[in-house]
């Protein structure tokens, strides 16, 4: 798939659903939004915004115009997830943005946001724009248990507060499918691999295996990852998900060897940044800096356990 690519998602027995590759830090097959065509058309994140026309152009494509928009849905605030919302908010103005409670200060007044995220992803932030603010009369918060009436389709919302507080994962009960966040992990589907995700400042083991319980519960036919694209599950959700504890397992032990074993937080990092084995499906740039987001994300919270 390529940047600006829009497919219908055929996985499982979806329908009215769509995904586009934003073309996230220039790579591609990383960063998807969705886009369910319903009574009340709706968006599933939005990316980091810099690629936003290629949203406008998708939504046109699938033949949702500016008056038609109104679910702004995001799994949680990250800026490479919530990053497109300000903008996607000004240009419908039908459309509301529904998210977590304590998202909505940091969408009204992005400022702690950007100032974070520069800290999180250090040189990665030149792939990134400064987001819109956005009025707190378009926001809609959402809690574990409530639902978004879309029409034929309802996103029933779920708690998954491993990767950050606010996070939460969207189950369409009409697809038999669930838009996972980070709860599940980065697909590849080049490589049909599954890998972690664990940036600072929140990342939290222990309740990230909490969040596969509740995927688990779930028990969907289809995974539609933001990183990236759907998957069949069908019949094996649970495999899929003990595979991903185990990769998270095994990634945390690993880092807390090198932190015992080398001297300081950036010869840590260093040394995950120069071991990655991704390097040829997202370059090297990427590859690098993902891993260095992420061991960050364990060695802070290896640091809170003790």
């Amino acid at each position: 798939m390529e940047v600006g690519d829009v497919r219908e998602v055929t996985t499982g027995d979806c329908s009215d659903l769509y995904y586009l590759d934003t073309g996230m830090y220039d790579t591609n097959e990383y960063g998807a939004v969705y886009i369910l065509d319903d009574e009340r058309p709706a968006v599933v994140d939005t990316g980091i915004g810099t690629n936003y026309d290629l949203l406008r152009e998708a939504l046109a494509e699938v033949g949702i115009g500016e008056d038609d928009l109104e679910v702004i849905a995001l799994t949680h605030i990250h800026l490479d997830h919530a990053g497109g919302a300000g903008f996607l908010a000004a240009d419908y103005p039908n459309a509301d943005v529904y998210v977590h409670p304590i998202g909505v200060d940091h969408l009204a007044d992005p400022s702690r946001l950007v100032a974070g995220t520069k800290n999180a992803v250090g040189d990665q932030w030149e792939y990134y724009v400064d987001p819109e603010p956005i009025p707190e009369d378009r926001i809609v918060t959402i809690e574990d248990g409530d639902a978004i009436d879309l029409g034929a389709h309802e996103l029933r919302v779920h708690a998954a507060p491993g990767h950050a507080p606010h996070q939460v994962v969207f189950e369409d009960p009409e697809n038999d499918a669930v838009f996972v966040a980070d709860a599940a992990g980065i697909w590849v589907p080049e490589i049909e691999t599954i890998r972690e995700t664990s940036p600072p400042s929140n990342f939290d083991l222990e309740q990230c295996l909490a969040d596969l319980e509740t995927l688990s519960a779930i028990d969907p036919d289809v995974f539609c990852y933001p990183h990236f694209g759907p998957r069949s599950v069908d019949g094996d959700v649970d495999r899929a998900l003990e595979e991903y504890a185990a990769v998270l397992e095994e990634w945390v032990e690993a880092v807390a060897e090198q932190r015992a074993a080398l001297d300081g937080t950036e010869a840590v990092v260093d040394h995950f940044a120069d071991a990655t084995e991704m390097t040829d499906v997202w370059g090297e740039e990427k590859a690098s800096e993902e891993a260095k987001l992420n061991t960050r994300g364990v060695l802070g919270y290896l640091e809170h356990r003790e």
